[in-house]
C-alpha cells in the first residue's frame, strides 16, 4: 500500500507539537542542569532514548537517566555524549561527541534523521524463506557503504536447505563475497549454529536488518540470552516502564560486541541519495567511476562508459548493474 502523504497542514501541526514538547523537555533539562555540578562533566554512551528521556551508560558500567539540552534533539541510541550530574542516578547530556558513522532513514517530511549512531556493522539478514530478494540486499549495501559500516551476509535457517539446495543459494549470492562481502551461514537449531555469527560481532557495534520473516528477532533473543536482564536495568534506570525499549535498544552481547536492536531498523530502505551517491554505493563501480567517455554518463548504452565495459569482462556482475539502473529510476521520479 502506497504511504498516504501529509498535507502541509499536518505537517505544520505536527511541526508545532513537537516544538512544543522540545520546549518543555528543555525547560525541564535547563532547570536539572542548574542543580548539576558544572565541575563534574563525565563521558558516556546512549544505550536507549524513549522520546526526550535517554540511558547512558557510564563508563563505569552505570545507567543514568538523562534528559538533554534542547539544541541536541538529534540524540540516537549508540551516541557518545557527554553529561553533567543533576541528582543521583540522573544527570543532563550536555554535548554529543562527533560520530564515526550514521545510520538514518527517511522521516515524515522525507527529510533524513539519524536512528542509530556510531554503527560498525550491517548484518544483511536473508532466509531460504521468504524468498530473498538482491534488490533489497543492494539498497542495504549502499546504505553501509555511505555510512561508513562493514557488511556482514548471514544466510539465517540453513538447516532448511539440503545440500543442492545449499549449493544452489550459495552459487546464487557469490556476487557478494566475491566482491569482498563476507558470508557466514547460521541456524538456531544446531549446535553451536551460531557461532560463525557471533565471531563475527566480537568488537562491534552491530544492527541486523533483513525482510520480515528472516528470522532476526530469532537471532537477537539467542544472542542475548539476558536481556530480560538488561530491559529491567533499563527500566530501572528510567522509572518508564518495559516500554522504554520500543525504540533502539543497545545491548551488551555476553559473547561479547554491542547489538542495536531498533523495529525502525529492521525493516531499514534506502531514502532519498544523489545520483553520484549512489554510484559510490556500490564498491565494484569505484575502480571504474571517473573513467566513462562523457562525464554525465547514465550508464545505459553510451559509447566508451567504464561500467559497461566493466560488465561485459565479468568483472561487475549484470545483476548489480539492473539493480543499479532500478534504484537510479527511482531516484528520479
Amino acid at each position: 500500500m502506497a504511504r498516504r502523504r501529509l498535507t502541509d497542514q499536518q505537517r505544520n501541526r505536527i511541526a508545532k507539537i513537537q516544538a512544543e514538547r522540545r520546549e518543555r523537555v528543555s525547560a525541564r533539562a535547563e532547570a536539572a542542569l542548574h542543580q548539576a555540578e558544572p565541575d563534574l562533566p563525565q563521558r558516556g554512551q546512549v544505550v536507549a532514548r524513549h522520546g526526550q528521556n535517554l540511558v547512558v551508560a557510564t563508563s563505569a558500567g552505570d545507567l543514568v537517566h538523562c534528559l538533554f539540552r534542547a539544541n541536541l534533539n538529534d540524540v540516537v541510541c549508540g551516541d557518545q555524549v557527554v553529561w553533567q550530574p543533576s541528582s543521583p542516578g540522573e544527570g543532563v547530556v550536555t554535548a554529543v561527541e562527533e560520530r564515526r558513522s550514521v545510520l538514518a532513514r527517511p522521516d515524515y517530511s522525507g527529510r533524513p534523521k539519524a536512528i542509530a549512531a556510531n554503527v560498525t556493522q550491517l548484518v544483511v539478514v536473508i532466509a531460504p524463506r521468504p524468498e530473498p530478494a538482491g534488490y533489497l540486499v543492494d539498497q542495504y549495501l549502499v546504505a553501509a557503504e555511505l555510512a561508513g559500516m562493514q557488511v556482514l551476509l548471514t544466510l539465517n535457517k540453513s538447516d532448511l536447505l539440503d545440500a543442492p539446495a545449499l549449493h544452489a543459494f550459495r552459487e546464487r549470492f557469490a556476487l557478494y563475497p566475491a566482491i569482498g562481502y563476507p558470508w557466514v551461514e547460521v541456524s538456531a537449531k544446531r549446535e553451536h549454529g551460531l557461532d560463525p555469527l557471533i565471531a563475527h560481532l566480537r568488537d562491534a557495534t552491530s544492527i541486523l536488518v533483513g525482510q520480515s520473516g528472516v528470522g532476526k528477532s530469532s537471532l537477537i533473543n539467542a544472542l542475548i540470552p539476558d536481556q530480560d536482564v538488561q530491559v529491567g536495568r533499563l527500566s530501572k534506570a528510567t522509572g518508564l516502564g518495559r516500554h522504554t525499549t520500543s525504540t533502539a535498544t543497545l545491548y551488551q552481547l555476553p559473547t561479547g560486541g554491542e547489538l542495536i536492536d531498533s523495529p525502525g531498523v529492521r525493516s531499514f530502505r534506502l531514502g532519498h541519495i544523489e545520483r553520484q551517491e549512489l554510484e559510490r554505493g556500490f564498491r565494484d563501480f569505484r575502480p571504474y567511476l571517473g573513467h566513462c567517455a562523457f562525464r554525465n554518463c547514465r550508464h545505459e548504452s553510451e559509447p566508451g562508459c567504464a561500467i559497461l565495459a566493466a560488465v561485459a569482462d565479468g568483472a561487475i556482475h549484470p545483476a548489480r548493474l539492473a539493480t543499479f539502473r532500478s534504484l537510479a529510476e527511482s531516484l528520479a521520479s
